[in-house]
């Protein structure tokens, strides 16, 4: 039998070291994940059958392994016999890579459960990884006898080279990142399974793979069914935000918003759907957060790119005539 590649070995290295480290009193002994040991091809067919574990419907999704703080003291169980959360999960990241958005959102939305979904394989344990990492940090630090100050949204968010170790600043976040999570799923084919109605308050879709054929345009993860799902999913005055560095996607995203091009006289997810002003989206730091805290972005601003937003807030379901 021939031996694991030279990239799994050194991960399973790096495991041993955290898993050690993490034994110790010091948190600055606890060492992120190196995304370099987690590479994986920036695109992954989502028509493909990928083997994934999805829950038969919302009522049966197991939440407390992914958010052991929140779980509800009364012991109750949802139907697939899973201890029961406090609290709904509300903000929801599709295609969440490394998890920079998630990061950077959790001390602006300490009380608010945010999980990530990504449907590569070794994208989606760094990131867990990560988190894990992150928890033990501040559980530590927490346990320490003067913490540091709480750091701002862009401190707790940032990261080092993507092939050195990724660091967080020290200082006790708020809710020690107990409140985000990620899992692995194809939101093109799942998404209902997760998620109740009106269950979410935002959904973000950071950067997507453009699809730039023509014959690929049904792979984009916005288009007219998508989007009445994410409406099904989002309660009245729900935001959806989306931001990405290609002009012609940025144009898709209107157009499928009903927001450019024909406009239908009625039905469709203009209905449904309005876009959000400019004067709200810069009172709003969930959209700063958006443009600089995802890997992604920070590349865009490296590179001195275009980033374009578009934000819509979910209407309250139209009246029966």
């Amino acid at each position: 039998m021939s031996a694991p590649p030279p990239k799994r070995q050194k991960r399973e290295q790096y495991r041993k070291k955290a898993a050690a480290a993490a034994s110790k009193d010091a948190p600055g002994h606890i060492k992120l994940p190196q995304k370099k040991f987690y590479r994986q091809r920036a695109h992954a067919n989502p028509f493909s059958d990928h083997q994934l574990i999805y829950p038969l419907s919302p009522a049966h999704m197991d939440w407390s392994t992914h958010y052991p703080a929140f779980v509800d003291s009364a012991e109750q169980t949802n139907l697939a016999g899973a201890r029961k959360l406090d609290r709904d999960v509300e903000v929801v990241d599709i295609g969440c890579g490394f998890g920079g958005l998630l990061v950077g959102l959790a001390p602006v939305l300490p009380e608010t459960l945010m999980v990530g979904m990504e449907i590569r394989t070794q994208v989606t344990e760094y990131l867990t990884t990560r988190i894990q990492a992150l928890r033990t940090q501040q559980r530590k630090l927490k346990d320490s006898e003067s913490p540091a100050p709480v750091p701002d949204a862009a401190d707790a968010s940032a990261d080092a080279d993507a092939d050195g170790d990724s660091e967080t600043p020290a200082g006790v976040i708020a809710g020690g990142y107990q409140n985000i999570s990620a899992l692995r799923a194809n939101t093109m084919k799942f998404f209902p399974n997760f998620f109740g109605r009106r269950q979410l308050s935002k959904i973000f879709i950071c950067f997507p793979d453009p699809h730039f054929k023509a014959r690929k345009h049904k792979a984009r993860i916005i288009s007219e069914n998508l989007n009445a799902e994410y409406a099904y999913a989002l309660r009245p005055g729900g935001m959806l935000y989306t931001i990405t560095d290609v002009e012609e996607y940025h144009h898709w995203i209107l157009r499928h918003f009903r927001e450019e091009g024909d406009q239908p006289s009625e039905g469709g997810v203009k209905d449904l759907f309005e876009r959000v002003t400019e004067e709200e989206l810069e009172r709003d730091p969930c959209v700063a957060v958006m443009k600089e805290a995802t890997e992604e972005g920070k590349k865009v601003t490296r590179n001195k790119g275009n980033k374009y937003v578009a934000v819509f807030r979910r209407k309250a379901d139209p009246e029966w005539s």
